[in-house]
C-alpha cells in the first residue's frame, strides 16, 4: 500500500508539532531538533515537518512506496506523461536512506516518490534543486545554495549536496 508524503517548511518546530499533533490526534514517530516526521494511517500519510528561516509553507508532495518495482512504475509514468525526471539511489535525506525519483507537475510543484531503506543519524546530504526538476540547466543540481535539503534551498549551516544524481528527460 502506498502513502501520500507532505513536507512542510515551518518557524517554529515545537509550536508545529503541538499543532499537527492535535490535529492528528497522534505524536511524531520521529523528532528531531528541525524535523518531525507522523506516519499516520487515518489519513495514510507520511507527514513531515522542518524548520528553515524562510519560505515557509508546503515544500514538497510525494508518494512513498514500497518496493522497487513500485518506484520504477512511478517513474515510467511520470516519463510517460512527458516530465523531466531526476532519479536518485541511496540518497539521505529527512533523516533517512532512500532512492527516489523527483518531477514538477505543470505548475511547478515537486513531488517525490521514494522507497525508504533505513534511518540515518543526519539530516541530509542529497538534494535536487526546482530548476532540474522543471527541466532547466542540469549544472544546478546539487549545488548547496540556500535552506533546506530535499528540495529548495539550503541554510548555510545544513551542509547538504549532491550524490548519485541521475537526470533523464522523457521523450
Amino acid at each position: 500500500m502506498k502513502r501520500l508524503h507532505v513536507h512542510v517548511r515551518v518557524k517554529d518546530l515545537d509550536e508545529s508539532i503541538r499543532f499537527y499533533s492535535t490535529m492528528f490526534d497522534a505524536e511524531p514517530s520521529v523528532t528531531k531538533g528541525d524535523y518531525a516526521k507522523w506516519m499516520l494511517d487515518d489519513p495514510r500519510a507520511n507527514f513531515a515537518i522542518s524548520t528553515v528561516k524562510s519560505g515557509f509553507g508546503v515544500d514538497h508532495l510525494g508518494v512513498q512506496v514500497e518496493s522497487d518495482n513500485d518506484l520504477k512504475d512511478y517513474a515510467s509514468k511520470l516519463q510517460a506523461a512527458g516530465q523531466n525526471v531526476i532519479e536518485q539511489d541511496d540518497a539521505v535525506c529527512c533523516y533517512a536512506r532512500s532512492d527516489k525519483a523527483w518531477v514538477s507537475d505543470p505548475q511547478g510543484v515537486p513531488w517525490e516518490t521514494f522507497l525508504s531503506h533505513g534511518a540515518e543519524a543526519v539530516y541530509g546530504s542529497d538534494r535536487v534543486q526546482r530548476s532540474a526538476l522543471a527541466g532547466e540547466d542540469a549544472a544546478d543540481v546539487g549545488t548547496p545554495e540556500g535552506n533546506q535539503c530535499c528540495v529548495g534551498d539550503v541554510p548555510e549551516e545544513i551542509s547538504c549536496c549532491a550524490s548519485g544524481l541521475e537526470t533523464s528527460k522523457a521523450g
